[in-house]
């Protein structure tokens, strides 16, 4: 599989990848932002934004604000991840900024065609998956883990996509980030926790390749091949740069955030 050049930014501090296919897309501001810089102390240190791991509150907040003013954003929208498939359209980002508190509402699955807003994605070796339609000027971003996989958050969003904006998948781009590789993804019960069909996906014993899932589910659901970038970055190997459930236990969150600039 052919992996992104990951276009690597350093902005008041703090450090973010960003997609080569993203960068065309006029008024588009998105970035994968790694654990350095930020506010936090002790553990999680640095630029954690979650507010559900024993944080200081005040802190995350820092930190989500220094996210959000990075990219010229108003405002960032995120949700309580429960590794589902649920979808939140967010039409007005007025009475749903959670820049500076936590959420409410729960989801796994992020849309909206309004400038202003930033969709993020809280993560920890779980896959953020950004979607964009440049005809609409639409977006989602999606929280995909290997649960996220077997339940269908990929054609789900994209289903969305199409109900919701009109979107063609032959239209879309696609983004998966930073997330556990093929080298870390070990499943040792896989046969009671991964359905059968994702078995083709072991590479070698209890290894799975969760990016080649996610990508051949995206293609499924229409969306073309070129259209398609991969980070290749495993977060279990890469925990100087980013958070790592897996590695970790105890850990933060980092995030990925993808909006259109009002």
């Amino acid at each position: 599989m052919d992996y992104s050049s990951l276009i690597r930014l350093e902005k008041e501090n703090l450090i973010l990848y960003q997609f080569p296919l993203f960068q065309s897309v006029p008024g588009l501001v998105h970035g994968v932002f790694t654990r350095r810089g930020g506010e936090s102390a002790g553990n999680p240190r640095g630029l954690n934004l979650s507010f559900s791991v024993g944080d200081q509150p005040e802190k995350v907040a820092g930190n989500r604000i220094q996210v959000r003013d990075s990219l010229a954003l108003p405002s960032i929208v995120s949700l309580r991840q429960v590794h589902g498939i649920e979808a939140v359209v967010i039409s007005n980002g007025q009475g749903r900024d959670t820049t500076g508190t936590p959420e409410t509402e729960t989801g796994d699955l992020l849309l909206t065609d309004r400038p202003g807003i930033g969709l993020m994605i809280k993560q920890a070796d779980c896959q953020a998956v950004m979607l964009v339609d440049p005809r609409h000027k639409a977006l989602a971003n999606m929280h995909c883990g290997w649960r996220g996989n077997v339940r269908g958050v990929i054609p789900e969003g994209i289903k969305q996509m199409r109900a919701v904006y009109g979107s063609d998948p032959g239209d879309l781009l696609a983004a998966v980030g930073p997330s556990l590789g093929p080298c870390c993804a070990e499943f040792i019960h896989y046969r009671e926790e991964l359905p059968e069909e994702a078995w083709k996906y072991q590479v070698r014993p209890f290894y799975f390749d969760l990016w080649q899932w996610s990508r051949d589910q995206l293609l499924a659901a229409g969306v073309k091949a070129g259209n398609i970038e991969i980070a290749g970055i495993c977060t279990s190997c890469r925990t100087d740069e980013f958070y790592s459930y897996r590695k970790e236990k105890v850990t933060g969150r980092f995030g990925s955030v993808i909006g259109l600039l009002p």
